[in-house]
């Protein structure tokens, strides 16, 4: 029987596995295609898995990758969870046991660390205040050096700009830990993807400073989701499909 699994969970987190060593079926959580989801033990942790063969592999789409997510969040609801990435599998139950309990240390380790806590995610779109290049009256090879200067110093000042709002909402939110990438989009725009670790505790609070941030900083756009599970922050292993 081969497995696709979604995240590990605490097992203490599911009483009905505090008596049983086999899989048993997750209520209410359909995975995959409409597949059952299973609680897989494994020592202290519990691994949510679904059955899996090898067609389903190739129907594997954007839905797909949605119900993936749909099932960690579900578990999330219960459980300090470590997802998986999207397509993990394995084998046999043997595979899946031998995965777990050669990183069950630094399973654990994860788990205490991520406990109480949850990721919020902040998008932040501001106008670029790099615009292309205006080349005059040059010779074509003029025009392509002056075009790299022009480039890598635009590249430079979009870097700088994007380390000064990164710091702005480090300021205003202080998350536990931050995960930020940055990118130009087709329309001319920047845009900041942001990651915050928060404890559960605060999210209220988070929401508050989010309701501010967008009252005080009107030059920019800004969409917060969340609470979700922490993907930005589980320390990955070499664990991989199997």
């Amino acid at each position: 029987m081969a497995w696709y699994a979604y995240c590990i969970a605490e097992r203490q987190a599911f009483p009905e596995l505090c008596r049983h060593r086999r899989p048993m079926p997750l209520t209410g959580v359909t995975g995959l295609f409409g597949n059952q989801t299973f609680l897989f033990p494994a020592s202290d942790l519990a691994v949510i898995v679904s059955e899996h063969n090898a067609e389903d592999s190739a129907r594997m789409d954007q839905q797909s990758q949605k119900d993936h997510a749909r099932v960690i969040a579900d578990c999330f609801k219960h459980s300090t969870v470590l997802p998986f990435r999207f397509g993990t599998t394995f084998q046999d139950d043997d595979a899946l046991r031998r995965s777990v309990r050669s990183n069950q240390r630094h399973f654990l380790a994860n788990v205490e660390r991520l406990r109480g806590k949850a990721e919020m995610h902040l998008k932040v779109l501001v106008d670029d205040t790099c615009p292309g290049n205006t080349l005059r009256d040059m010779t074509v090879g003029q025009q392509y050096l002056t075009s790299l200067r022009e480039s890598a110093s635009r590249q430079r000042e979009r870097q700088s700009r994007a380390r000064a709002l990164s710091v702005q909402m480090h300021r205003m939110f202080l998350p536990l830990a931050e995960e930020i990438t940055c990118r130009r989009m087709e329309s001319g725009k920047m845009l900041l993807d942001i990651a915050h670790l928060i404890d559960n505790k605060t999210i209220e609070r988070y929401q508050n400073k989010y309701t501010s941030a967008m009252q005080q900083m009107k030059e920019c756009q800004m969409q917060l989701s969340g609470p979700w599970p922490p993907y930005h922050f589980v320390q990955r292993t070499n664990t991989h499909s199997a």
